[in-house]
C-alpha cells in the first residue's frame, strides 16, 4: 500500500513538473515569459555538435550509395545488419560481366581471336569485381562504421543530455516565473489598508516567497550541473572530428588501391590484346592506331606471299606449325613493341631475329632471339621468313 501511495505521488509529481514545462514552454513562444539564454560557448558547441551530425549522415549514405549502387541491395544489408546475422555473399556487376565474357569467349572458341579476347577480357573483369568486393569491405570496415558508431552511440548520448538540459532550463524559468509572482503578490498585500487581512496575506505570501527562493536555489544548482555535463560532451566533437578524419585517409588509401588495381589490370589487359594482329584493333570506320604498311596486313589474311626482296612471307598458319617444330626460325617484326616485363623482348619495326619455341609456353607467343639479348616475343608481331 505505501508503495502504491509513493507512485501515485511520483506520478503526480511528474505531471506537474511536465505540465510547468509545458506552460514555461508556451509562455515563452508567446513572448510572455523571461528565457535563459545559454553562454556562447555552449551555444557554438551545441550548433558544431548538429552540424556534425547533419552532416556526417549525409557522407555516410552517399557513401553507402556509392559503394553499393543497387538500393535493394543497400535494404537487404541493412535487414540483415539489425538482425546480427551475415548477409548471403552475391555475385557483383564487374564479376558477372567477366564471366558471361568468358562463357562467351568459350562458346565461340578460345582458338579464335574474338573468343580469346573475350576470355583475356572477363578474367580481367573478374579481377576488377574482386577489387570492389575488397574497397566495400575495407571502406565499410574503416570508414562507414566510425561514422555510423558517431551517428547511433555519441550523437545519441549528447542528444539525451541536451534534451535533459532544456528540461533543467524550463524547470529553472519556471521557477524565476513563480518567485517573480509571489514577490509581486506580497507588494500588492503590503499595500492592503487592512492590518488583518495584511498580516495574514503578508505571511502567507512570505512564505510562498520563501519556498520559491529555494526552489529557485535548486532548479539553478541542477541547471548547471547539466550544463556542465552537456559542455563535457559536446567538447569531445573535436575529438571526433580528429578520429574521422583518419578514417577518411584509410578510405582514400582504399580508394586508392583500389583504382590502382583496377589501372593496372586494364594496363596488362591492354599489353594482352596488343598482341593481336592490328586488324582486330579497330573499328570499320577507323585506321590503326599503329601505321602498318600494306604489305604486312596482307600477311595476316593471306596463306603464302612473297616480299619485294623476294623471300616468302608465311601466314599465321605456318606460325602455329613453327610452335610444333622444335627448330629456330627467322622472322621480320611488323611493328614496334615494347616489353611488359623482363622476361620479353622489345622489337623494333622492319628488324630481323631468331625465333623458335619452347615447350610450355603460351600459344600467342614465342621465344625471340637478337644477338645477346632473348625474351618472349607476341607471334602476331611477326612475319616468318623462308
Amino acid at each position: 500500500m505505501n508503495i502504491m501511495d509513493f507512485n501515485v505521488k511520483k506520478l503526480a509529481a511528474d505531471a506537474g513538473t511536465f505540465l510547468s514545462r509545458a506552460v514555461q514552454f508556451t509562455e515563452e513562444k508567446l513572448g510572455q515569459a523571461e528565457k535563459t539564454e545559454l553562454d556562447a560557448h555552449l551555444e557554438n558547441l551545441l550548433s558544431k555538435a548538429e552540424c556534425t551530425k547533419i552532416w556526417t549522415e549525409k557522407i555516410m549514405k552517399q557513401t553507402e550509395v556509392l559503394l553499393q549502387p543497387n538500393p535493394n541491395a543497400r535494404i537487404e544489408e541493412f535487414v540483415y545488419e539489425k538482425l546480427d546475422r551475415k548477409a548471403p555473399s552475391r555475385i557483383n556487376n564487374p564479376e558477372l560481366l567477366g564471366q558471361y565474357m568468358i562463357d562467351a569467349g568459350t562458346e565461340f572458341g578460345p582458338g579464335t581471336a574474338y573468343g580469346n579476347a573475350l576470355i583475356k577480357c572477363g578474367e580481367t573483369q573478374k579481377r576488377i569485381g574482386t577489387a570492389d568486393r575488397e574497397l566495400i569491405q575495407t571502406s565499410a570496415l574503416n570508414f562507414l562504421t566510425p561514422l555510423r558508431n558517431f551517428i547511433e552511440g555519441d550523437y545519441k548520448t549528447i542528444a539525451k543530455e541536451r534534451k535533459l538540459l532544456q528540461n533543467k532550463r524550463l524547470d529553472l524559468d519556471a521557477a524565476k516565473t513563480r518567485l517573480k509572482k509571489a514577490k509581486a503578490a506580497e507588494t500588492r498585500v503590503s499595500q492592503l489598508n487592512s492590518a488583518r487581512l495584511e498580516g495574514d496575506n503578508i505571511m502567507i505570501w512570505a512564505e510562498e516567497v520563501t519556498k520559491s527562493e529555494q526552489e529557485l536555489r535548486i532548479t539553478q544548482s541542477e541547471f548547471d550541473r547539466q550544463a556542465e555535463i552537456t559542455r563535457l560532451l559536446l567538447e569531445g566533437i573535436s575529438s571526433t572530428h580528429a578520429h574521422h578524419l583518419r578514417c577518411l585517409n584509410d578510405f582514400v588509401e582504399a580508394q586508392m588501391t583500389y583504382y590502382a588495381q583496377c589501372y593496372q589490370y586494364m594496363l596488362d589487359l591492354q599489353k594482352q590484346l596488343g598482341s593481336f594482329p592490328s586488324i582486330y584493333h579497330c573499328n570499320n570506320n577507323q585506321t590503326s592506331v599503329a601505321p602498318i604498311p600494306s604489305a604486312s596486313s596482307n600477311v595476316i589474311g593471306s596463306s603464302a606471299l612473297t616480299s619485294t626482296s623476294g623471300l616468302v612471307i608465311t601466314s599465321p598458319s605456318n606460325l602455329t606449325d613453327l610452335k610444333e617444330c622444335s627448330g629456330s626460325r627467322k622472322a621480320r617484326v611488323l611493328y614496334d613493341y615494347d616489353a611488359a616485363n623482363s622476361t620479353e623482348l622489345s622489337l623494333l619495326a622492319d628488324e630481323v631475329i631468331t625465333v623458335f619455341s619452347v615447350i610450355g609456353m603460351d600459344s600467342d607467343w614465342l621465344m625471340g632471339e637478337r644477338g645477346n639479348q632473348k625474351g618472349r616475343v607476341p607471334i602476331t608481331y611477326l612475319e616468318l621468313l623462308n
